[in-house]
């Protein structure tokens, strides 16, 4: 009786549109507007770095019309993974899954490890620096290799996984709410740093708008722009995780596009804002530092040092919120695998009480906390972009598939110019895999490897083509 009553119960549709506009700019506003807007503009664009963010987001909304159009026709959570396994078959659809746990997982311990640095940074400004033995990774990238540091574990980081991982376990509602709460606190921070640094903007910092190129293909100039666009689209990585929540939406095919699409807004807007800020008080070429806005506040004077503290916190709500994101939306994958027989059915169990997939979430935080414990955070991040890019290219051909495979099915939400939209998605992404290190690749064809082998034995395990 109780096995009976426990497969009736399913996931809990408890998410409005509000609540996924918030999972999206919980997971997109992180490290990216703390640190890519100076670093952008300091090595590739100067002040013109707002067209570069105006110019990925319109490249990622490409991507992000995609996922919404199949977000609307979805009766499944799993996100890029259901989509492509309906569209081009188990297959295909499980290897874009493999690399979503890729995405996911090791983005939420890289994210981890960055939180640690600033939890570090903020006890120091107060004069109660941590020990950086249990404070630091004890391995570290050098020359391509992994080498000892001296220190023990990372221990914050581990703490901010284990408590975004009890959220996750407790309730998607509550989850819901406490990132809302979180992502209002980082936007605050973020806005209050945008109105009052407007005052200390110097428009002559801005001229000119497109410093002149130097000779040199992406350094200043419209190719610098280009090149500096390519190097913020990661900044907005994270919209797709709301798609995994679709059996959590209380009206899927309405509210999982309007989290999407309205995430996309509201960061676009913000990352525009804090880029002019930033280059119209610290001359752009000055911003190459790990953290141009507490740099930007401190060239506001000494009577703004009220902000500084505000800007260490912002950065760590906004951290949090990341965390939190994606160890909700990695389970969701798993949730979605393990119904089709492709990973044990033991990821499939949701919870009596709270309606989570409890196991696949703790399976995912005790993971994620030993990467973030032990590894850098360089190691840690290059893993991550090749993933996501992947998925997103995946999503976008499945459209056009799905267009001229099955084109009578209902569609509650349409991308617009089709083909030209899912196309120009599939081209930006290619062009940006393209740009990333050899290493990155070989870990992607190991890592496909390894999921080929997986799928396989589940496959013959059990005797289905699931």
């Amino acid at each position: 009786m109780k096995v009976e009553q426990e497969a009736a119960v399913g996931l809990l549709p408890a998410l409005g549109p509000v609540q996924l506009v918030m999972l999206g700019v919980g997971c997109i506003i992180g490290a990216g507007i703390f640190v890519i807007t100076g670093s952008a503009a300091a090595q590739y664009a100067g002040p013109a770095v707002v067209l570069s963010f105006i110019f990925a987001a319109v490249a990622c909304a490409c991507a992000g019309l995609c996922y919404a159009e199949m977000a609307a026709m979805s009766q499944e959570s799993g996100g890029a993974y259901s989509y492509t396994r309906q569209a081009m078959g188990p297959r295909i659809g499980w290897l874009v899954g493999w690399n979503l746990i890729m995405e996911y997982l090791v983005a939420a311990s890289f994210v981890a490890v960055g939180w640690s640095g600033y939890l570090s940074a903020l006890f120091s400004s107060i004069g109660m620096p941590l020990p950086e033995a249990f404070s630091s990774a004890p391995f570290a990238m050098e020359k391509g290799k992994l080498v000892t540091t001296g220190a023990l574990i990372n221990l914050p980081a581990m703490f901010i996984i284990a408590f975004a991982t009890f959220c996750a376990v407790i309730g998607v509602r509550r989850s819901a709410w406490a990132n809302t709460a979180v992502v209002i606190t980082k936007v605050a921070v973020i806005l209050v740093v945008i109105a009052v640094g407007a005052f200390y903007v110097n428009p002559d910092l801005w001229v000119p708008f497109v410093p002149q190129n130097t000779g040199e293909f992406g350094h200043y100039g419209y190719s610098g722009v280009l090149r500096a666009a390519a190097v913020v689209f990661i900044a907005y990585i994270g919209f797709d995780a709301v798609a995994t929540t679709a059996l959590e939406a209380r009206n899927p095919q309405r509210d999982v596009p309007i989290g999407i699409l309205g995430s996309l807004v509201i960061c676009t807007l913000l990352y525009v804002g804090m880029a002019l800020v930033l280059t119209g008080i610290v001359p752009f070429t000055e911003l190459n530092v790990p953290s141009p806005v507490a740099l930007a506040v401190e060239r506001m004077g000494p009577a703004m040092g009220w902000l500084e503290p505000l800007v260490s916190l912002g950065a760590i709500a906004g951290l949090t919120s990341v965390i939190l994101v994606l160890l909700v939306a990695q389970p969701r994958v798993f949730f979605a695998m393990s119904k089709h027989g492709i990973l044990p059915s033991v990821f499939g169990k949701v919870h009596p009480t709270w309606r989570t997939p409890h196991v696949g979430t703790i399976t995912t935080g005790l993971v994620a906390m030993a990467l973030a414990g032990l590894f850098p955070i360089d190691l840690l991040a290059e893993l991550v972009s090749i993933g996501t890019l992947t998925a997103f290219m995946a999503v976008s051909a499945s459209v056009l598939v799905m267009r001229r495979t099955h084109p009578h099915l209902p569609r509650p939400f349409r991308v617009p110019l089709v083909p030209v939209v899912p196309i120009v998605s599939v081209a930006v992404c290619l062009y940006l895999m393209w740009g990333l290190p050899g290493d990155t690749w070989w870990r992607l064809v190991i890592w496909l490897g390894i999921g080929i082998a997986i799928y396989e034995y589940r496959r013959r395990k059990t005797g289905t083509q699931s």
